[in-house]
């Protein structure tokens, strides 16, 4: 079975933001800046959790951060 890609939208999000710097970002969600970086190359998909605390973050829901591409 191939293995299930989420996308996400943090990069952009962060500029639409006020420029917000990953570490910034990371200092909110409660991850490390490497993680941030590792999302926004799309090379690591966080945890329902932390994804949850960056779309706290951003004032967004989910969907609009994070999509699932099957």
């Amino acid at each position: 079975m191939p293995k299930a890609e989420i996308r996400n939208q943090v990069r952009r999000l962060r500029f639409e933001h006020g420029e917000m710097t990953q570490q910034e970002l990371a200092d909110q969600a409660r991850c490390t800046r490497q993680t941030i970086i590792a999302l926004e190359q799309q090379k690591y998909v966080p945890s329902l959790a932390l994804a949850f605390r960056i779309a706290k973050v951003f004032g967004e829901p989910l969907e609009a951060i994070f999509e699932y591409v099957g």
